[in-house]
């Protein structure tokens, strides 16, 4: 008898393969058998009208700090992910000296949005090493599976201190260091190691991230540690403006070309640079027909944000009078703002001089939009706050005030950051079809206080398949199959016997996201977006159901992954 029978599903095997009616088994944290009329299994789940599918493997989020101390790394888990890969953008925890956790925590707080407070609390710091800390996480068990990629942040501080954080370029000595460092930290089980280079990656100080001006023979150095190592990929992040996407795409292909292992980076389209995007799609499909495993991770949708009372930016964050306002709670900072005389002076004020966010000159008031209820991830561009303001003969600001007030302070503006820059999904939609490219950029675990993207799976099957009319099997291998190879992990992202056993069960006619609130969960009380989705009818992880019905089980059986390099 097998431990687990899902009984008379459509089964979506994640191989692209047209659906197909058939019971899964699952022995021992496997798949024993697929077919029709398997016999009875010790738990059943029955799976008439519903779509069986792989896990979902998501190759872009940060739990890093969270997978120390939380066993439930949602919100990812709550739409379908059975693995993450964490560690990207070169920020991270390990290694780390006595005495520079602090400088680690500041990076993350700034570039992820994860306040300080909470990872003060919520981290211990008992390892120094990578390989310490890759023992730190084998010891919990979680409601998914892990792989950590080393941060170069912390790498750079790591081995050049202070210098590291004044940008200083890395010396001969430096770079073997790392190099050596990077082989270590993949046989120890590292799946690569992660960079940044975008002058939006800052300390809350507005100090740059100190991966920001590294030198190619660096990047070249740390790349090769993955060679010495034989395993491991590199993920980066960059403005592509140094000076060009073609220049700066060239350095990528030779440092390809230098360490032959893959190399992955994220790819939105920007409202500032709209082309920009179509170039480095271009450059990366004929490094894929010259033989170099280059691809590119883009969203499903715009990269949203959501500016509220209820989260950590708004319009009007970095103004000196709603500064003096925002330690109150919700409700008395909304009548504190309904004063006439406040909402004059936080209206004259500079929105920008005061903010730490760097991303907020980069918000148009042309592309923020009422969230409502149903969420809305495709506004319709005579919606935004900057047509209402024309149409009403207001200043945006005036319009964008009165939403932040609407609903008690509860409501959000959607701040379409990227991938919208013509008020449609086209280039999402481009980028599906390109068979080198990678869904992802979900930031799982990041950007608490003002970003719920982890919801990119749901939203992924629900849009594209369900609104759109895509192939199901295609959007399933997008994220299962294709997202497990390029992480290196063979074991998972097919339903075939002898593989892991991560399995969604989705009733596709109820799947629908809801809207984005707010807990007060993390240490210290801290808060973060929390979405969750309607139709996910189970969850399975290695063989034990983890969620029913989007309700965890309490079953824990994720586990840290170590690259099999």
């Amino acid at each position: 008898m097998a431990d687990l029978v899902i009984r008379g599903g459509t089964v979506i095997d994640g191989s692209g393969a047209p659906p197909r009616q058939a019971d899964v088994a699952v022995q021992d944290g496997r798949i024993y058998a697929i077919g029709e009329g398997l016999p009875r299994g010790a738990v059943e789940i029955d799976a008439r009208g519903k779509l069986v599918m792989p896990g979902f493997v998501d190759l872009h989020t940060h739990y890093d700090g969270q997978a120390v101390w939380d066993s439930h790394l949602a919100p990812s888990a709550l739409h379908g992910v059975t693995t993450a890969v964490m560690g990207n953008c070169g920020v991270g925890f390990a290694p780390v000296r006595p005495g520079t956790e602090e400088k680690l925590i500041e990076l993350m707080e700034g570039v992820e949005d994860i306040p300080a407070p909470v990872l003060s609390q919520g981290l211990d710091f008992r390892w120094e090493s990578f390989a310490e800390y890759l023992a730190v996480l084998d010891r919990k068990p979680r409601d998914i599976d892990i792989c950590a990629l080393l941060p170069h942040a912390a790498l750079r501080v790591y081995v050049m201190g202070e210098r590291a954080l004044a940008l200083e370029n890395a010396n001969q000595a430096d770079i073997a260091e790392m190099r050596r460092l990077v082989a270590e930290a993949v046989k120890a089980g590292a799946f690569g190691f992660s960079t940044s280079r975008t002058i939006s990656h800052k300390t809350l100080k507005g100090d740059p991230t100190p991966t920001l001006r590294a030198q190619e023979e660096e990047l070249t150095g740390l790349a090769l540690g993955l060679r010495d190592a034989g395993a491991g990929f590199m993920e980066l992040v960059s403005d592509w403006n140094a000076p060009d996407p073609a220049t700066e795409f060239a350095m990528v292909r030779r440092i390809a070309e230098r360490c032959g292992r893959p190399i992955v980076f994220s790819l939105t389209a920007r409202h500032d640079r709209t082309e920009a995007w179509k170039e480095l799609l271009a450059l990366s499909n004929q490094a894929a027909k010259d033989g170099l495993n280059i691809r590119p991770v883009f969203p499903p949708r715009p990269i949203g944000i959501l500016m509220g009372l209820l989260g950590s930016q708004n319009p009007f964050s970095g103004t000196p009078s709603y500064k003096s306002i925002a330690h109150l709670p919700v409700p008395e900072r909304v009548a504190a703002m309904r004063d006439p005389a406040m909402r004059e002076r936080i209206l004259s004020e500079d929105r920008f001089a005061g903010s730490n966010f760097p991303l907020l000159a980069r918000l148009s008031f042309d592309r923020m939009f009422p969230f409502g209820d149903p969420p809305d991830y495709t506004p319709p561009k005579e919606s935004s706050i900057g047509a209402q303001a024309a149409r009403e003969g207001r200043r945006p600001e005036e319009v964008a005030y009165d939403m932040l007030l609407a609903d008690e302070g509860q409501s959000f503006i959607f701040c379409a950051l990227t991938n919208y820059a013509d008020y449609t999904l086209a280039a999402s939609e481009e980028l599906l079809r390109h068979p080198n490219t990678i869904v992802g950029l979900s930031d799982g675990g990041a950007h608490v206080g003002f970003i719920s993207d982890g919801s990119f799976p749901s939203f992924l099957l629900a849009y594209w398949g369900k609104q759109r009319g895509l192939p199901v099997e295609e959007l399933v291998r997008r994220q299962t199959s294709d997202t497990a190879r390029a992480a290196g992990l063979a074991d998972r992202g097919l339903l075939k016997p002898g593989l892991r056993a991560d399995i969604n069960v989705v009733d596709w006619d109820a799947l629908a996201l809801e809207r984005p609130g707010m807990l007060y969960d993390l240490p210290g009380g801290g808060r973060r977006l929390m979405q969750k989705a309607r139709g996910y009818d189970a969850t399975i992880v290695a063989g034990a159901v983890t969620y029913r019905h989007g309700e965890a089980t309490g079953a824990l059986p994720g586990k840290l992954v170590r690259c099999a390099g």
